[in-house]
């Protein structure tokens, strides 16, 4: 059985990508190439909320993810939510991003519910994981929350 990761992290940089990279850095996924998927959970896989990421392997290698991203330069809260609902076969994500941390986890919550009514799947467990951050207007603040699927891969 594999895991996935879902871990956290917020960035401050003077650009738009180094905050990205720094939000990923202190996730501990910021030396792969991430690999967006949508949201299903393969059936058994199991889902584990950790602080970081532990070695998922080499550097440069290719992590397939779920993510949500929300990034500002404004002074303000930025939000990125992530969501999972698992039981004993496939599963799913769902992710938002925003200004209001409540509005990001409503926003998971709905996206999850109207997924689970789309399939017959059987859900026993479902969570939310929302990572905000105050921007105080000075470069660019991103936070993240990344659902890294396993080990990662070489890309050549």
């Amino acid at each position: 059985m594999s895991t996935i990761y879902v871990v956290r992290g917020v960035g401050t940089a003077p650009t738009e990508m180094a905050s990205y990279d720094a939000a990923l850095a202190a996730a501990n996924v910021h030396n792969y190439n991430l690999v967006a998927v949508s949201s299903i959970v393969p059936e058994g896989a199991s889902v584990e909320e950790v602080d970081t990421a532990p070695n998922l392997g080499p550097a440069g290698n290719r992590l397939t993810v779920v993510q949500a991203r929300a990034t500002t330069a404004e002074e303000g809260t930025v939000a990125a939510g992530l969501g999972w609902a698992t039981g004993p076969g496939p599963g799913l994500f769902y992710e938002a991003s925003g200004e209001d941390p409540a509005a990001v986890r409503r926003a998971v919550e709905d996206g999850l519910a109207a997924g689970r009514g789309l399939r017959e799947w059987e859900f026993d467990d479902e969570r939310v994981v929302v990572t905000a951050a105050e921007a105080d207007g000075e470069g660019y603040t991103t936070a993240v929350t990344v659902a890294a699927y396993g080990e990662s891969e070489p890309i050549l």
